[in-house]
């Protein structure tokens, strides 16, 4: 593998974890060192299960041989790229096959290397530390860079159906608060939830999630940032704390076999909930729809940093219905 880091110390740093060492890239760097460590490379394997236990290195070098189609390599070695984007210090960015990499999808780069021929497999890595699996967030971005998300992949989207999707998040203009019709509103003045948004711009917006469920579904696993040079083809997921004298479960898929299995769970459809706690409780009777489809779920963020983002979750515990 071509690997030339900006400089070598700047590469060292992130391998080991000194640069982004937050929890959620720990996990990442070290499956990262073990893949690089492994003095006997495992031959591909059957891949009959999503769902495994034990050493999480050796299974995605067998998922990965299975993915390209080899039966064995002569050598494998993996990057951690996931605390790239987050790095505190220092410079963000590698040059990694030739190309510059700033930002990325992926967590892990994995090339594997059998005689002159060399392939390379982005891993998307999620991971869970409670004892019970919870949501995994997917993926985070305003209603407008996520339109554009669509329509730049195709995916045709009206300025109407843009609008709704702001009064969805509360973008400012399309809140409540922002019109005096809404003076005597008894639900959170901040946002319009998914029953309430303009029916046109509504209607539209659920036609292309049943239409093209499959695709934004994809999308949302493999596409984040502009001019990502390597887009994950595989997703690894440790789906809970590890329990006392028992190795660690974790949830391996390809990104087509994800979307697949996504897709014949469920498609578009809309879970009632009502507000129960926070600054705006809602009173006693109203209910809202939330929308989602397959294992994702769609909702506005809410956060104190990001209030108005559009956020999307991987359903806690999926792996183990789909």
């Amino acid at each position: 593998m071509a690997l030339t880091p900006t400089d070598q110390t700047h590469a060292l740093q992130i391998q080991a974890g000194t640069e982004g060492r937050r929890k959620g890239h720990k996990f990442e760097l070290e499956l990262a060192n073990k893949i690089n460590t492994i003095q006997t490379i495992p031959l591909r394997g059957d891949q009959l299960n999503y769902l495994f236990r034990g050493s999480e290195a050796e299974t995605l070098i067998r998922k990965c041989l299975h993915f390209i189609g080899w039966d064995n390599c002569d050598s494998v070695e993996a990057i951690a790229l996931g605390a790239i984007a987050t790095a505190e210090e220092g410079k963000k960015w590698l040059r990694i096959q030739g190309v510059e990499v700033r930002a990325c999808k992926n967590d892990i780069l994995i090339t594997l290397s059998k005689g002159d021929e060399t392939k390379s497999i982005g891993v998307s890595v999620k991971q869970c530390d409670n004892k019970n699996p919870t949501n995994a967030q997917l993926y985070f971005t305003t209603a407008t860079a996520f339109v554009n998300l669509l329509r730049s992949n195709n995916i045709g989207v009206s300025d109407t159906a843009l609008n709704a999707l702001k009064q969805f998040c509360g973008d400012n203009g399309y809140r409540p608060l922002d019109d005096a019709t809404y003076v005597n509103r008894k639900v959170d003045p901040r946002r319009f939830f998914w029953e309430e948004i303009e029916p046109k711009g509504k209607k539209e917006l659920e036609d292309i999630l049943i239409k093209d469920q499959d695709s934004i579904t994809r999308l949302l696993f493999q596409k984040a940032y502009l001019n990502d040079p390597f887009i994950p083809e595989l997703l690894l997921h440790k789906t809970r704390k590890k329990e006392e004298g028992m190795k660690q479960e974790y949830a391996l898929y390809s990104i087509d076999e994800l979307v697949m299995l996504s897709g014949k769970s469920s498609r578009f459809n809309t879970r009632l909930y009502r507000v129960a706690k926070g600054s705006y409780v809602d009173p006693i009777g109203i209910q809202h729809e939330a929308p989602r489809f397959g294992i994702v779920q769609m909702q506005r963020g809410g956060q104190a940093q990001h209030p108005t983002q559009l956020q999307f979750n991987l359903k806690a515990g999926y792996f183990y219905h789909i």
